[in-house]
């Protein structure tokens, strides 16, 4: 087993970190990532690139639409409040505990071992579903672009031949696995260019549907209204818990800024800065873009309206040349693969990563722990992560692409899982700081409190609708919504495989190895 020795050991960087918390912190060694390789500026991208703010747009402004109506940007604007809530929990653990393992490490320390294994479950499967999604995505738009740079609509076609498309998919993760696989200096380079696409394509979509909404060129076009503000405008209440669990969805990713803490300069600080910085180019982009996309269409269920429900899963696929030309939305397209192929690399970092730090801490098997000698990264983790990715999407698209539908629209209940308890994990830890002082108050207690609240809420109503069968794809299992049965079948697992690893691995459950007043296996500033 990997045991937690506190003695620096050949090469790790160990210094001497102040106190927070209420509690000393000991000198502490590195599991032997590469620190210091990531700035802020990269950090930050690799958040955003992790959420792929293109892709979720074009795939979920059409829904949200159909749901709210002209209501769009205030719901974008009331998903970003509970994320912005447990952004300050993160940030605030961060400073305490700059652990690659954030959500898993922080929730053991706070209410232990189960229900931070369950935590670290929480994200790890979250995380595997959203890369075989990412890769799906990806290989339909790679056929879809050579479609239209060829003008074959064989080519286009290939796509939905199930061998050629599943095959293509795991082309794609055995990319994004070795890209990964060859360390944060691999992934910081690539990511800056696309992520840079994206945004770039995103300004100019932005820029022309505003001018041709102004121009009147489009009957359907809206003049701008400070009412699409108002989130107490939308019709009903299930209709904004509806465009609410969307909009959630569309910032899921954020936290993997803190998951390369330990490769980051400044370790204590930058990665909870960036995780913000992310979250308001994330936000921002949303808004504009929703606004600009409302203005020129509308939200009419017709033509190229946005509540249409025949262009609701790829509204940028619609709107591409009516609103750029030709020539310049076969941009639109690239920026989609592109958001979808940089998704699909960054979010191996956040699941090798917990992956790592659980085996460290001896909560999984001990040979994920091992460091590749050469890039300095969770090589076995990440590795295992993508074969498991693999796995998991050809499996399901082969057994059916209900159960592949089914198992996406879960992922809402694993995202909420995951964050609240870490909310909740903040304010139990700081309890003792909370009369310092108002900032103490609000930052550690008050803040991740409420988003806790408001994500469990978000869970408890996703969990009460996914058990009607209309939910999803509309298909049951003995009279239950198959997405019901998915999303709870995969926590159950992860109850069972933590049976498991008690018996392999007692010493971790009965809190020996990490707990609050242990250090925690990090690399020092």
């Amino acid at each position: 087993m990997v045991q937690v020795d506190p003695r620096p050991q050949t090469g790790d960087t160990v210094t001497s970190v102040p106190a927070t918390g209420g509690e000393a912190r000991k000198d502490t060694r590195g599991k032997g990532l590469s620190g210091n390789s990531v700035g802020l500026l990269g950090s930050a991208v690799i958040g955003v690139s992790t959420v792929a703010p293109v892709y979720c747009l074009t795939s979920t402004l059409g829904p949200t639409a159909g749901e709210v109506g002209l209501q769009m940007p205030a719901i974008f604007l009331a998903g970003f409040l509970p994320m912005l809530l447990v952004a300050f929990a993160y940030r605030e653990l961060n400073k305490a505990v700059p652990d690659c393992g954030t959500s898993f490490t922080w929730t053991v320390k706070a209410f232990g071992p189960r229900i931070g294994w369950m935590c670290g479950w929480g994200l790890v499967i979250a995380t595997i579903i959203v890369l075989s999604n990412l890769a799906g995505v990806a290989t339909s738009f790679f056929y879809l672009l050579l479609g239209e740079l060829t003008g074959s609509q064989a080519v286009a076609d290939l796509d939905g031949n199930k061998a050629a498309h599943i095959l293509t998919c795991l082309a794609f993760i055995a990319v994004a696995t070795a890209i990964s696989y060859r360390g944060m200096t691999a992934t910081k380079g690539v990511q800056y260019a696309l992520v840079g696409l994206q945004l770039a394509v995103l300004a100019v979509f932005v820029v022309m549907a505003v001018v041709k909404a102004r121009s009147g060129e489009f009957a359907g076009s809206l003049h701008f209204s400070w009412t699409w503000l108002d989130p107490f405008a939308v019709q009903s209440f299930s209709a904004f818990t509806a465009g609410l669990s969307l909009s959630i969805f569309m910032f899921w990713g954020w936290d993997a800024c803190l998951t390369v803490n330990e490769e980051t300069a400044g370790s204590a600080k930058t990665p909870g800065r960036a995780a913000l910085l992310a979250m308001l180019v994330l936000i921002g982009s949303y808004l504009l873009t929703a606004i600009a996309a409302q203005m020129y269409s509308g939200v009419g269920d017709k033509g190229p309206g946005l509540g249409n429900p025949h262009t609701a899963d790829n509204v940028f696929a619609a709107l591409a040349d009516p609103v750029m030309g030709t020539a310049l939305g076969v941009l639109l397209f690239v920026a989609v693969l592109a958001s979808a192929a940089a998704s699909l690399q960054t979010t191996f970092i956040p699941v090798a990563r917990t992956v790592l730090a659980m085996s460290a801490y001896e909560a999984l098997p001990p040979s994920f722990a091992r460091i590749h000698p050469r890039f300095r990264s969770p090589g076995r983790a990440t590795v295992a992560a993508g074969i498991a990715t693999g796995l998991f999407y050809a499996v399901m698209s082969l057994l059916s692409e209900n159960v592949l539908i089914d198992t996406i629209y879960a992922l809402g209940l694993m995202i909420c899982f995951y964050y609240a308890i870490t909310a909740f994990a903040c304010a139990w830890y700081f309890r003792r700081d909370l009369r310092t002082g108002a900032r103490d108050l609000f930052f550690k207690g008050v803040f991740p409190v409420l988003g806790g609240i408001l994500l469990t809420a978000v869970f408890t109503k996703t969990l009460v609708d996914m058990w009607n069968p209309a939910y999803g794809s509309g298909s049951a299992v003995f009279g239950v919504g198959s997405v019901f049965v998915i999303g709870v079948g995969l926590l159950v697992l992860g109850f069972v495989l933590m049976l498991v690893m008690q018996r392999r691995s007692p010493a971790f459950f009965r809190g020996d190895v990490l707990t609050r007043g242990t250090p925690a296996l990090v690399v020092g500033e």
